[in-house]
């Protein structure tokens, strides 16, 4: 995710200079072992999910989801004191296919990024899963559709709602990771939360505008694809 959930805490704990996700050392054996148990159990559920609600239709999309935020994740902003941050991208996969498709592309993509090129360590997979992939998701998506309704429906309101949900979804990632790291006793739980949640309220601007301009993008280019997410409950009514 960004050299950030791991790249502050490791400024806190001095482990070295910021990595993209949480390497092995990070997390104590017990904890690392309850956040696999979570994420296997949710990823589980979002497969039955997926299964019984997605649209075949929109298999295509979350191929090229996936390999958007893949790519995008690719390139880094500046933020402060070394820090550098990029895209998340669990609010965007989540108001294209739904929370639980949404889910799995994340899941995939974090996958991918630690046993291919090794960003993050396997023993803490569980956690950054969990961190980037499902409260990202999950969490986001929560808040996305709270503030549509809030805001007058999702028409209406999908730009700024998606905004504020992907700025609140990092800040939430920042703190299960400072939460984690802390129940660990690698630093104390007050520094991981303030290192942790101040750097990543920066770098949650940075998703923010990544997410609407992307949805800005593909409202003007393809409005069509906004209408998959729901083709089979709507074709069910």
């Amino acid at each position: 995710m960004y050299a950030s959930i791991a790249g502050a805490a490791a400024e806190v704990v001095r482990l070295g200079p910021p990595h993209l996700h949480a390497p092995d050392g990070f997390l104590s054996v017990p904890i690392a072992a309850v956040m696999w148990l979570i994420t296997i159990a949710v990823t589980a559920y979002a497969v039955r999910r997926t299964n019984e609600t997605f649209d075949e239709r929109a298999i295509p999309l979350m191929g090229v989801t996936a390999a958007f935020i893949f790519a995008a994740q690719m390139f880094n902003f500046q933020v402060i004191g070394g820090t550098s941050g990029h895209l998340l991208g669990g609010v965007l996969a989540a108001v294209l296919l739904g929370p639980w498709a949404g889910t799995l592309v994340m899941v995939a993509v974090v996958a991918v990024q630690s046993l291919v090129f090794q960003d993050g360590g396997l023993v803490v997979m569980g956690a950054n899963i969990f961190n980037m992939g499902i409260i990202g998701t999950l969490g986001g998506y929560t808040i996305y559709r709270a503030l549509c309704r809030v805001l007058g429906g999702e028409q209406r309101a999908r730009i700024p709602a998606a905004g504020v949900a992907a700025w609140l979804s990092v800040f939430l990632a920042a703190g299960a990771m400072a939460l984690e790291l802390g129940l660990s006793g690698t630093t104390d739980l007050v520094v991981a939360l303030t290192a942790m949640l101040s750097i990543h309220a920066l770098i949650g601007i940075g998703e923010a505008l990544i997410t609407m301009a992307a949805l800005a993008f593909i409202g003007v280019t393809r409005p069509d694809l906004f209408g998959l997410r729901d083709a089979r409950a709507r074709a069910a009514a």
